[in-house]
C-alpha cells in the first residue's frame, strides 16, 4: 500500500494523496463559518446538514467545523467540546506580510484582539479569540527567514 503525499494540488475531500484540515469544535456551525468568512475571507464550502460538519477553505488550509459531543465507537473515551478560553493547548497560527494592515482590517470586521500587535522575539504578534474562545495567533516576522 502506498500513499502519495507529494501531489501539487490539494482538494477536499482529496481525490489522491492527502489533504490536512484544522478541526474546530464549535457551538454553532453557521455562526463560526460566517465569522471566519467575514473576518478572514474564508470560503464556505458547506454549512453541514444538521449531522454533517461545515467545511471552509482559509488561505492554504481547510477547516472543519462541527458541534461537540460525547464518545463515539471510533473514539470511545473522547468527548469534544469548545475550549476553556484560559487553558489552551493548541491554536491557529496565521503568518502575515503586514500585521498592522491585518490588525486594522480584521478589527473592522469584528475580530476581538486581546492586545494590539506587540514586538517579541524577532516578530510582531497579537492574538484574536473567535466566537467559541479559540485562540488565533497573528504574526509578522521581522528578522527570521524560513526555508
Amino acid at each position: 500500500m502506498s500513499v502519495n503525499i507529494e501531489q501539487k494540488s490539494y482538494e477536499m475531500p482529496p481525490q489522491e494523496g492527502i489533504s490536512i484540515a484544522q478541526f474546530l469544535t464549535v457551538t454553532d456551525i453557521e455562526r463560526s463559518a460566517r465569522y471566519y468568512e467575514k473576518v478572514f475571507g474564508a470560503r464556505i464550502l458547506s454549512l453541514g446538514d444538521g449531522n454533517a460538519p461545515g467545511y471552509l477553505q482559509l488561505a492554504n488550509i481547510w477547516m472543519i467545523l462541527n458541534v461537540g459531543g460525547g464518545p463515539t465507537p471510533d473514539k470511545p473515551t473522547v468527548s469534544l467540546s469548545v475550549p476553556d478560553p484560559n487553558h489552551i493547548n493548541s491554536f491557529l497560527n496565521i503568518r502575515v506580510a503586514d500585521i498592522q494592515a491585518c490588525y486594522q482590517l480584521w478589527k473592522s470586521r469584528g475580530a476581538e484582539f486581546i492586545t494590539p500587535p506587540l514586538e517579541k522575539y524577532g516578530e510582531w504578534r497579537c492574538y484574536i479569540r473567535d466566537p467559541d474562545g479559540y485562540l488565533i495567533e497573528v504574526g509578522q516576522s521581522t528578522t527570521l527567514k524560513y526555508g
